[in-house]
């Protein structure tokens, strides 16, 4: 069953005052409603995190800290903020956190900040097998004021290669080390990094964006008992606001927080603290933990689904919410099969595959799983990709079969 309703927006206000941006969220409101939302980094929020974005905490100018603001009038906000912490260390076991970060790479920014000078040696997950922008990027921060050295997953079996992490740690002996990916489709072994980054003598960044809601809901191992920090967001899996988070040891509070704040970011958008407060409290519910459960088990059969369809699954499947998979066996490259897929009502994202300069294709479940689809229609979705890609479906008659399809399981009912 679907967890969301219809959202309880004041439509008619808009429409009075301002009919073109009007026109334009109803046109986003029915692609979304039409289309099979299949990017790994896409979910759908609750009416009640909707309503705490358009509340009035989104007047607030609240810069600093509860009990320490610059700001007068914070009295209030500083209530939701301490109620999102307070939820935040409880939901995922953590001495500390801080809810203010804009978004994942605000809160990679930040702990860099905390734990880095300039011209510190990083080790992380080089981009071309899955690591993020905030992760060495030369167009990113992170290349421009750090030295990253990049570690990579094995060519054949796309799991990361220990081996190799093991041995540039001793020779390049890194500040820090990063552990995350934006398209890893494993567990990551967050005790192997732990044991790595102690015998170079480096910090422990578990980049969490992807995970973290997998990880409230106890469908994936927590890098909170390993790292020093643990970075980000709130949307994703977590189903909360477009934000970031971070959580680390009480000994590291306070560098964390002066991090963010003053260091990297303004004033704290208050309404956004408060959604994420209740997305907090919705993922502490026996609830999501079945939904977090239910996303694996839905990335499971898709995957299976595209490799009994021709597609290449790399590592063979998935332990997650995402899967990535290489299409040429299909005849098409990943971005032609991506524009033809999002032609055909299937939108999902490309990505860079284990082996050369391939590009393959990314998908998640989180969105669709909180629409309420199951295994069944993964099996429907898998044999519908592949079909759009032999040319065997036109894209119409994808378009037609994928309204039905999202008009039976509707994002926000009513």
């Amino acid at each position: 069953m679907s967890v969301t309703h219809a959202p309880a927006a004041d439509a008619d206000v808009l429409r009075r005052q301002d009919p073109e941006l009007a026109e334009i969220l109803l046109a986003e409101h029915h692609r979304q409603s039409t289309t099979l939302q299949l990017i790994a980094a896409e979910n759908f929020t609750s009416p009640a995190v909707l309503a705490a974005l358009g509340s009035p905490l989104a007047n607030k100018y609240a810069e600093g800290y509860p009990g320490a603001r610059h700001h007068g009038g914070c009295e209030i906000v500083d209530v939701a903020e301490r109620l999102a912490v307070q939820r935040a260390k409880a939901l995922f076991g953590a001495e500390h956190a801080n809810v203010q970060p804009h978004s994942g790479s605000s809160a990679v920014l930040a702990a860099y900040a905390a734990l880095l000078r300039p011209g510190d040696t990083v080790l992380a997950l080089g981009l071309p097998h899955g690591g993020h922008l905030t992760h060495g990027s030369p167009a990113n921060f992170s290349g421009r004021w750090f030295e990253f050295v990049a570690y990579g997953v094995d060519a054949e079996t796309g799991l990361m290669d220990h081996d190799q992490v093991r041995t540039l740690a001793r020779l390049h002996r890194p500040k820090a080390i990063v552990c995350g990916s934006i398209a890893y489709p494993r567990h990551i072994d967050h005790a192997f990094f732990r044991e790595v980054a102690d015998e170079a003598g480096a910090y422990l960044i578990a980049d969490a964006a992807h995970p973290i809601g997998l990880v409230a809901g106890g469908a994936a191992p927590s890098p909170v008992p390993y790292a020093d920090i643990v970075c980000a967001t709130t949307h994703k899996v977590l189903r909360g606001p477009r934000g970031g988070m971070i959580l680390c040891g009480s000994e590291l509070a306070e560098r964390v927080d002066r991090a963010v704040f003053p260091f990297t970011q303004g004033g704290a958008q208050m309404h956004t603290i408060a959604a994420k407060a209740v997305a907090f409290g919705e993922a502490a519910t026996d609830a999501f933990a079945g939904y977090a459960h239910r996303v694996v088990a839905n990335a499971r059969v898709l995957a299976a689904g595209l490799a009994a369809e021709g597609l290449v699954v790399t590592t063979g499947g998935t332990d997650t919410h995402l899967l990535t998979a290489d299409p040429a066996p299909l005849g098409v490259d990943g971005r032609t099969a991506r524009g033809r897929l999002a032609a055909a009502g299937l939108v999902l994202d490309c990505c860079a595959l284990p082996h050369g300069d391939a590009r393959g294709l990314r998908l998640g479940t989180a969105a669709v799983t909180t629409q309420g689809m199951g295994e069944g229609e993964m099996g429907t979705v898998a044999g519908l990709l592949a079909g759009v890609l032999r040319g065997e479906v036109e894209a119409a008659e994808s378009r037609e079969r994928v309204r039905d399809l999202a008009t039976a399981f509707p994002p926000y009912p009513g």
